[in-house]
């Protein structure tokens, strides 16, 4: 027999009105109260109607997520921050991989109304902003995470793209490397876009020009960071250090030297963006910059939740300082150690 109200309540030594509140978001609750009862609520298997809330225009306490493709693992890592703290304040989580196609996003954003979640959280790059101002108009919470959207007035967790780039182009410089190409995805991309100007303004600040043909504009697939770094490799001039503006395409820029018989990082130094398990477990291991994703996971659910109980009127940009890690795959240009 499935538990109802009451035996929750009862199990939780708490009235039924209290678990409502909970259930429902409202109320003063304590923090201790309100977890105990949601652990309850796990035990028993125990689970409100969402159907019927959402009838009644009451919360479905549920999440929509947008995210590029949950086989990046940066993006996994995120997702697996969001769902985590979603789940510590009783809210699912349905995840859509939208490609950065906006066909697909309106495609699931019309799906998730239809579901009536209570708010989304969108990481994924949208080029019309059109797609977002409707969904203000709705007044449905969203929140940005790890892409912006500087026209539209809307909550956004990110990272400092440029400063990262920055890091980046800083410590290859301070290594000794002039001859320096990059890999970035499509310029379309928020983060892509910073990243790179963050590392070209800091190599012409400090005097040293771009060659423009080691720039390669790829997807967000190993595989073209393997395609896009053989050719930069193949050329009798080539650079001597790469900035990937992922971890995914430094892994394909990791193969294609294996392939070449370029030594990483006495031949070539490689330095990527974002510090997921990849690149602590490539070989060598990479050196990068790195994102907190669980802090912005965690920030992004309780923004969200903020506004979906009408707590938070505001809205923010909140960004965190990205890190240099230095790992393996870089090292001092040659021609210093002669």
């Amino acid at each position: 027999m499935k538990a109802t109200i009451y035996d929750i309540a009862k199990e939780a030594g708490v009235s039924i009105a209290t678990v409502s509140k909970v259930i429902n978001g409202k109320g003063r609750i304590s923090a201790d109260t309100r977890s105990a009862v949601f652990a309850i609520m796990e035990r028993f298997d125990f689970q409100p109607s969402v159907i019927a809330s959402a009838l009644t225009g009451k919360k479905t306490f549920t999440l929509g997520l947008l995210v590029p493709d949950v086989s990046n693992p940066f993006f996994a890592e995120i997702a697996r921050a969001i769902e985590d703290q979603g789940h510590q304040l009783g809210y699912s989580v349905v995840m859509c991989n939208t490609d950065n196609k906006d066909e697909k996003i309106e495609r699931y954003i019309s799906l998730l109304l239809q579901k009536s979640v209570d708010g989304i959280i969108i990481a994924t790059g949208i080029e019309k902003k059109e797609i977002l101002e409707q969904l203000l108009v709705k007044n449905l919470p969203i929140v940005l995470i790890a892409r912006e959207m500087p026209l539209v007035a809307v909550e956004t967790v990110v990272v400092d793209d440029y400063a990262g780039g920055c890091l980046a182009a800083a410590h290859l410089l301070e290594l000794g490397h002039k001859e320096i190409a990059i890999l970035a995805e499509s310029q379309k991309v928020s983060s892509s876009r910073e990243r790179m100007r963050g590392f070209r303004q800091t190599m012409e600040d400090a005097g040293v020009a771009f060659n423009e043909k080691w720039l390669k504009i790829c997807d967000y697939k190993v595989e073209d960071g393997r395609i896009n770094t053989l050719d930069l490799l193949s050329e009798d001039s080539r650079p001597t250090a790469i900035f990937c503006c992922n971890d995914l395409l430094a892994v394909g820029s990791l193969q294609a030297a294996k392939e070449l018989q370029i030594n990483i990082p006495s031949d070539l130094s490689i330095i990527s963006f974002d510090n997921t398990i990849l690149a602590s477990v490539t070989n060598p291991t990479l050196t990068t910059i790195a994102q907190p994703m669980e802090q912005m996971g965690k920030l992004a659910v309780d923004l969200i939740v903020e506004h979906i109980k009408g707590d938070k009127k505001a809205k923010q940009r909140t960004v965190f300082r990205p890190e240099l890690v230095i790992r393996e795959s870089t090292a001092l240009h040659t021609t210093i150690l002669q």
